[in-house]
């Protein structure tokens, strides 16, 4: 069945230094998670975090230990196993409160677990014990007769604790200690090969229980690895690609810088409108005048020809202002055209981008999950 999360939250992970025994040591540069996990098949509670792929806490809870709160936002506990000390800092009391209170309670889980597991074996062991007595009464009785080794004492069955590997926590009923090294006759050995028949039996389905367990968490661990590298190939796929979107919005700001010089110019270009507007008219006064004066020197042919020369004049190069005039707005409105084609370009890279960002993001927080799940 595995290991599976039953509690977590955040904290900044300190152990203690192992050189001075007094200062604390950060493990992680900012706030990981914490989570509590429960193995259902070895009945045991754990405190693990995660830094990345590195395990910064990885401490079996014990009847024995404690948690301690030695500030509002700071609690610590040892863990002889580790031969260290743990400390958690928190963002709020709350959080630090509700830590101590699952560790408490997963704490006296464990104590009844063990309390569950020493009766279980008390009782394997009340079989042996009353095989013992009863061979040591026949031998009183048969004293002429010879007496065969024993097999040995028995030993406990495998509970959580020894599969956990905890010295400490690892319980070893009292077995028998039989003073004769005899056995009986073949007659009176029933009931003990009898008894020992049954215990080897459960401790061959237990031992075909275990190994089944070992098998599905070896092809659980190698499923998981081969997942890991998966989602790094693709995490280092999305990389490049983020890398190469982010040139290209560089680039697209360096299109952006030269619509900066498209609007100078179009300014230049207004200012130079307005300039020959302000000529137009001032030409179209003057022709208005060399009009009146033609028109009041009717008498005088000669001026009236230069004149009308003067005016043939002025009407060319009003039309050549017109034609640049002309020139300017068709190329003022191929420059809007332009800007506008290219601030929808740019607009729909953006929205690509935005995207392709907020695909990023989801991958992110969907490996930041697994990786806390796993």
């Amino acid at each position: 069945m595995g290991e599976q999360p039953i509690f977590s939250t955040r904290a900044h992970v300190f152990q203690i230094d192992p050189n001075t025994k007094k200062n604390w040591v950060p493990t992680s540069k900012h706030a990981v998670t914490v989570s509590y996990f429960y193995d259902s098949t070895r009945n045991v509670y754990r405190i693990i975090s995660l830094d990345g792929s590195k395990a910064i806490i990885n401490s079996t809870i014990t009847p024995n230990m404690s948690f301690t709160k030695t500030s509002q936002k700071f609690g610590q506990w040892a863990d002889s196993r580790a031969n260290t000390v743990y400390g958690l800092g928190f963002s709020s009391e709350s959080q630090l409160a509700k830590f101590a209170d699952k560790f408490a309670e997963f704490k006296e889980a464990a104590r009844l677990a063990k309390e569950k597991s020493q009766e279980k074996m008390e009782l394997t062991s009340t079989p042996s014990q009353g095989g013992a007595v009863k061979r040591n009464v026949l031998s009183v009785n048969k004293p002429g007769k010879k007496k065969e080794s024993a097999t040995g004492d028995l030993q406990s069955p495998l509970t959580s604790e020894s599969i956990n590997g905890t010295d400490d926590e690892r319980v070893t009923p009292d077995t028998p200690q039989h003073t004769e090294a005899r056995a009986e006759p073949s007659q009176n050995a029933l009931p003990f090969s009898h008894s020992s028949s049954n215990i080897n039996k459960h401790w061959e389905a237990e031992l075909a229980a275990l190994k089944g367990n070992n098998a599905k968490l070896t092809a659980a661990l190698l499923e998981s690895t081969a997942n890991v590298k998966q989602w790094k190939q693709q995490l280092a796929a999305y990389q490049e690609e983020a890398e190469r979107l982010h040139k290209r919005v560089t680039e697209l700001e360096c299109v952006s810088g030269q619509t900066t010089v498209i609007k100078s110019q179009k300014t230049e270009l207004n200012q130079t409108i307005e300039e020959l507007e302000l000529a137009l008219k001032a030409k179209e006064e003057e022709l208005e005048q060399l009009k009146a004066e033609v028109e009041s020197a009717n008498q005088f042919q000669s001026q009236k020809d230069s004149l009308t020369q003067k005016l043939q004049d002025t009407e060319s190069r009003n039309q050549t202002l017109e034609a640049q005039l002309n020139d300017l707005e068709q190329r003022l409105e191929n420059n809007q055209q332009e800007r506008e084609a290219f601030r929808t370009s740019l607009r729909s890279l953006l929205e690509l981008l935005d995207s392709k960002i907020f695909e990023l993001t989801e991958l992110r927080d969907t490996l930041s999950k697994l990786i806390e799940g796993s």
